[in-house]
């Protein structure tokens, strides 16, 4: 009987937090159903009736995306290449090195490599207001301001999760599995690249997902750090979608912003599988 009334609270309990959690999720989809609606509607219909779906009168078909890719003088197209360049490239760094530092410093596992993981985990807890003037002015000195070369800048704010997950991670990796491949004669960078990164492949689809989403939609970093006369990334460009006296078109900035987010939805439902395995197999006890 005891046992009975047992399973009924634990099944109320369920309901109750999966009842919670739809909540939740309809709270944070509405946004995104809000851009959708909206970037089919006429500009006046988006400021007064926001969240009505479009009808006969509000309704305007693609004319939002096309007059929101031919605004102004700069190319929405280009605009697609530079974010598509910076992310790729930024992802590429960051999964590349941080996952070597990760491999070394856990196996090191000296003072020295102590204080820099430490360093990368307090890394992620330090605001990035606090750097981006200092970080602006560095950039431009060292002709870090072009997206080929910013990809070095994300670097840096990306390794702090990057390392800190990836360091959990190899600590589950058995030691013998590297040992065995060191008496078959691999050298480190061999092991590395052919044992222990094949097997990183959880955490490197999760670091990835997370890194292209972050740099993907970032605004503030390529807006300090670019020459954004001649280099705009999307979000940039959909900043500028002004008219005269500072009017913005709502319909079409909603219509770009969808396209820009279509892209990474479809990477991440492709990939969501993965995010739980990574995220798991780097929550282990160091």
């Amino acid at each position: 009987m005891a046992n009975k009334k047992l399973g009924v609270n634990n099944s109320l309990g369920k309901n109750i937090l999966t009842a919670i959690m739809s909540v939740i999720s309809i709270i944070y989809i509405l946004p995104v159903v809000a851009v959708v609606i909206n970037s089919f509607k006429a500009n006046t219909f988006v400021k007064t009736d926001t969240f009505a779906l479009p009808d006969a009168e509000s309704f305007v078909g693609f004319a939002n995306f096309i007059k929101g890719m031919t605004f102004g003088n700069y190319p929405f197209a280009k605009s697609v290449l530079y974010s598509v360049v910076i992310t790729v490239l930024s992802t590429f760094l960051i999964l590349l090195f941080t996952s070597m530092a990760a491999w070394y410093i856990t196996r090191r596992d000296t003072i020295v490599c102590r204080t820099i993981y430490f360093l990368c985990v307090f890394s992620m807890v330090v605001p990035f207001q606090m750097v981006m003037y200092p970080l602006s002015k560095t950039a431009d000195r060292l002709s870090l301001n072009t997206p080929w070369t910013i990809p070095v800048i994300y670097l840096g704010f990306g390794a702090g999760l990057a390392v800190f997950m990836f360091s959990g991670f190899v600590k589950s990796i058995p030691l013998e599995i590297e040992e065995a491949a060191a008496i078959d004669g691999c050298n480190p960078p061999y092991t590395f690249f052919a044992v222990v990164l094949p097997m990183m492949k959880p955490t490197l689809i999760s670091v990835g997902i997370l890194e292209i989403m972050w740099v993907w939609n970032d605004y503030l970093l390529p807006y300090l750090s670019l020459d954004i006369n001649e280099y705009k990334t999307i979000p940039i460009h959909i900043q500028y979608l002004k008219g005269s006296y500072g009017t913005v078109d709502l319909g079409a900035t909603m219509a770009l912003i969808l396209l820009s987010i279509i892209p990474v939805v479809i990477f991440y439902l492709l990939c969501q599988k993965h995010i739980i395995k990574g995220v798991a197999a780097g929550a282990v006890k160091g």
